[in-house]
């Protein structure tokens, strides 16, 4: 049986335990209330009896949680190929999403200023228009000139009229910048959502690699122990005392917080024989 196995196995039998005790404790609770108990004073007995069990609860439902949060450890790294081949799947995804987006934000941005300023050219150019015919007449009527003054009043009714019709295509092209602004707005809360959920997957995916190296770590470790257990019994064997295997501590890494440390190799070299070390 493997370690997720056992920890399932242990996680059954304590919901087991716990749903008992929670079984017991109504009767206690409905005892509390009856003569024969309190006409014998054995309310605080029967107290003691809730709060035991209640206790007891509250410790198992602690220890089915951490073993819960040991199972999703354990099965995570178990499945972590596959799980990691799902996140880079993910993490390419939303990136061409990203890249998709930037290139329909770009033209978007670039269609808006090209109207923008479209439409202030226009206005300005029609404006200046209707001020040339303004001061051509009003310097046609200062020398006397008739024929300049017609010429001029005809250019100011042409001018007036663009200026409305320019004052009217503004009014258009400012609903389309309005709606390319939302567009715009939308296509920017998209991009957003596309890098903070990569983000969420890479932060995922490189919790993954921390566990996996964690439990790499550890695996490497013991074969650092069972060769140093070895060394420790052979310096043993012949005579000599293994002074600097006494400065080892190695920092467990992952949900234990110990240290293996040198009592760990003298442990391991006193179950070697001369016999072992020879057919190394």
């Amino acid at each position: 049986m493997n370690r997720i196995e056992q920890l399932k196995d242990a996680r059954a039998n304590k919901v087991i335990e716990m749903e008992a005790l929670k079984k017991e404790i109504p009767p206690f609770e409905s005892a509390l209330h009856s003569e024969d108990v309190i006409n014998n004073g054995r309310e605080s007995d029967v107290r003691h009896e809730i709060s035991s069990r209640k206790i007891k609860i509250d410790s198992l439902d602690h220890q089915i949680f951490q073993l819960d949060h040991q199972l999703n450890r354990l099965e995570t790294l178990a499945n972590r190929e596959s799980l990691m081949e799902g996140y880079i799947t993910d993490m390419a995804n939303w990136m061409a999403d990203e890249l998709e987006l930037n290139d329909k934000r770009q033209s978007l941005s670039t269609r808006l200023e090209e109207i923008r300023q479209q439409s202030q050219e226009e206005m300005t150019s029609a404006r200046q228009a209707e001020t040339q015919a303004a001061t051509a007449y009003a310097q046609a009527v200062a020398w006397g000139d008739v024929d300049g003054e017609k010429a001029a009043s005809t250019d100011a009714q042409k001018a007036a009229k663009n200026l409305t019709t320019a004052s009217e295509q503004h009014r258009r092209q400012l609903l389309i910048i309005t709606a390319l602004e939302q567009e715009l707005a939308i296509v920017d809360r998209h991009i957003s959502e596309a890098q903070v959920e990569h983000q969420k997957i890479e932060d995922t995916a490189m919790q993954l690699v921390h566990n996996a190296l964690e439990e790499a770590w550890n695996e490497a470790a013991q074969t650092l122990l069972d060769v140093g257990g070895k060394l420790y019994a052979a310096a043993r064997l012949i005579g000599r005392d293994p002074v600097s295997l006494m400065k080892l501590d190695i920092p467990e890494q992952g949900e234990n917080f110990g240290s293996w440390r040198w009592s760990e190799l003298a442990n391991r070299g006193r179950q070697h024989r001369t016999r072992d070390l020879l057919s190394m």
